[in-house]
This record gives structure tokens, sequence and C-alpha cells, in this order.
């Protein structure tokens, strides 16, 4: 079994370096691929109420041998349950879904900037936390405008961005503005939804250094201070993505892996996307 080492959050708390996503899982599918990840060593599981996948995710937790204080689950406010009192209700719908009495890390899922209510949201946000609900508390898909807001409405800074993140889109403003500030950042779709593993100069580093090029941009993102929560059904894959501790890349291919850059695959704008 891998040892995931981990990082110190703003607030004290610790937050595996390496995750294990959920989405698109589904069903017993969940149940099942997050069950196989806790054995092989994963400790951060990645959901959301918006998956569909909450209580197959909790039923996979309560299940494992695993302790429970050694899990960082984390789930993610819809966009529905944006405002005070709704992000409350939206706490509670996904306790019951889990099954569970704490959320180790929740987030907003998206900032809905036109909506107007992510600082309301963050507001009940820094309740649940003070409240003992919640352990840790951050966001998803912010821009350094959003985050800025939350912090001058409430002093409070989230513990954790997580955002689409990759080779083809680096983000290395955002992310030096995280680590001015003392936010760690994560990465969804860490792997591009599989559109990186065929790209040449991937193919040509990754034999070099012996690994996969899945192994390869994982690493990448490890060694610029980023969380990948790459996410796979397969037994093997899962192990796969879990051994990228053993080597390291060297800076001259890091700068030759960020010249990849070109943008968000998917152009969801966090100041113009809405999810409900």
């Amino acid at each position: 079994m891998t040892t995931i080492p981990s990082l110190r959050l703003n607030d004290g708390h610790d937050l595996p370096a390496l995750g294990f996503g959920t989405y698109p899982h589904g069903y017993a599918d969940s149940e099942r691929a997050v069950g196989h990840a806790l054995e092989l060593g994963y400790r951060l599981i990645d959901t959301a109420l918006r998956y569909e996948n909450e209580v197959e995710v909790g039923t996979a937790i309560r299940k494992s041998p695993v302790p429970r204080e050694e899990i960082v689950l984390t789930s993610k406010l819809p966009g529905r349950n944006h405002g005070y009192g709704e992000a409350f209700q939206a706490f509670e719908e996904s306790s019951r879904n889990l099954g569970l009495d704490t959320i180790d890390l929740y987030l907003i899922h998206w900032p809905l900037p036109k909506q107007g209510k992510y600082v309301d949201t963050w507001k009940a946000l820094v309740e649940l936390q003070k409240a003992g609900k919640v352990r840790s508390i951050g966001v998803s898909n912010f821009t350094e405008e959003h985050l800025k807001d939350l912090q001058d409405a409430t002093g409070v800074t989230p513990s954790v961005n997580q955002v689409e993140l990759h080779p083809y889109f680096p983000q290395q403003a955002l992310r030096e503005f995280h680590a001015r500030n003392g936010i760690v950042t994560q990465s969804w779709s860490p792997l591009g939804r599989g559109q990186l593993l065929q790209e040449p100069l991937l193919v040509e580093l990754a034999e070099k250094y012996g690994v996969g090029v899945g192994q390869l941009v994982l690493r990448w993102h490890l060694q610029n201070g980023v969380v990948p929560i790459p996410m796979s059904n397969n037994p093997e894959r899962q192990q796969h993505n879990l051994e990228i501790f053993g080597f390291d890349i060297t800076d001259e291919d890091l700068a030759r892996i960020n010249s990849l850059e070109k943008g968000r695959l998917w152009g969801q704008d966090p100041n113009e996307h809405e999810e409900f």
C-alpha cells in the first residue's frame, strides 16, 4: 500500500498530496471504485452533491476498514444552493447522502458571479466550520477576484481552490496568488480527461523517465505544488496513478511541459459558466 505525503492547510489541517476523483462515477461503480482506492492507499476522496454519487461514496467509506479519521472526504455545494440559508440546506443534504456527520473539506462548486450570492454562501461555510460540521472550507473554480471578495467580506481565506489545471492550462498567475495567500491549489481533470496522454512531448518525456504519460503529468502537478485528483474505475490505473513519488522531473523538463500551454479545454470561464 502506498503512503501519500500531506500538505498543511492554512487552518492547520493536513491534506493528502494526491486525491481520488469520483466524477463521473455512478451508482455501484462509485462504491466499488472508492473502496478499492482506499485499499490502495488513497486517503483524499472527492465528490459533490451534483455528481449524484454521494450515497455510494459514503457507503464505501463506512464499509472500509480504513479508520474514518485517516480519510479526507471532500464534497461541494451546487449552484442551486447558493445563498446563506440555502448553503446550510445543501450541507444537510450531503451529510444525509453520505451517512456522515462531518465533511472534512467542503467547497463551493462554482462562484456563479451573475447570481451574486457566493459571498453569502461563503459566510455560511464559515459558520459550518465554526460549528464543527466541516473541518476545512474552500472553493472550486474561483478566480483571484472572487477569492479577494471572500477575504474582504469575512477575513477568512479559503484553504483550497480546486480548478481546471493541467499542462495545457497551468494557471501560473492564479497559483502564485494562492501561494501568497496560503491557499492550496487542487486540480480537477489533471490529465485533461485523457487528451494529454497522446501529446508527443509528454510521450517523449515519459519514455525518458521510464514512466507512463499519466504518471509524468501527475508528477508535474506535484512538483508545481498542486494536488491532482485523477479519476479511474480501472484498478490497475488507480495503482498506476499512485506510483509518482519515486522520481523527479528536472527544471528544464518542467519548463518544456509548461510550454504546452494553450488555455482551457472546455471553455468553462468562472466569470460566465453556471451550473445548478
